[in-house]
């Protein structure tokens, strides 16, 4: 069953933790204090953005018809298998940037140094060890929520039906 990362833009301080967090998960130390005394740059795969008076965190939605897979002529953008996370291939990347201009999210990023891009992957080597993506783990408010596609309609339908249970307790009184 395919796993995604939910936004609640409610609860997001715009603390912009996750960022911090993907970069040193992304990094090759994975330690933040080793990562601020070196040359390093690694970048993250989460943006927060302000829209009007909100903050939201936006990543990669892994797209089952992912438009950067299919544009990329060297496959550097693929999926290991179905219910996958869309991921990226540094050495088979040429530099052409058609996956940044096919994403319609805007999550795809060149990196600083220009040979590859920046792109979520569910953090696919804590998701092996057994952990949760590293923006979900550091974000103080729980904006961000891990899990598969029913885990995560159900917790919506719980909401909704409990909004829809205090309305008719409200009319009651």
């Amino acid at each position: 069953m395919k796993k995604l990362i939910i936004v609640n833009v409610k609860k997001c301080l715009g603390c912009k933790s996750c960022e911090l967090a993907c970069a040193v998960a992304h990094s090759s130390t994975k330690d933040l204090n080793s990562l601020i005394g070196s040359a390093e740059r690694p970048g993250y795969r989460v943006h927060v953005e302000a829209y009007e008076c909100n903050a939201v965190p936006v990543h990669c939605n892994h797209c089952d018809d992912a438009p950067c897979m299919m544009v990329c002529p060297t496959g550097a953008i693929h999926r290991e298998g179905e219910n996958e996370p869309v991921l990226f291939d540094h050495t088979r990347c040429i530099g052409c940037k058609m996956c940044v201009q096919a994403c319609p999210f805007g999550m795809i990023t060149m990196r600083l140094d220009g040979k590859g891009v920046l792109k979520c992957d569910l953090c696919v080597e804590r998701l092996a060890k057994g952990q949760e993506p590293a923006c979900v783990v550091a974000c103080p408010t729980g904006a961000l929520v891990f899990g598969d596609e029913e885990q995560l309609a159900q917790m919506k339908r719980r909401k909704t039906a409990g909004r829809m249970v205090s309305a008719l307790e409200e009319e009651k009184s």
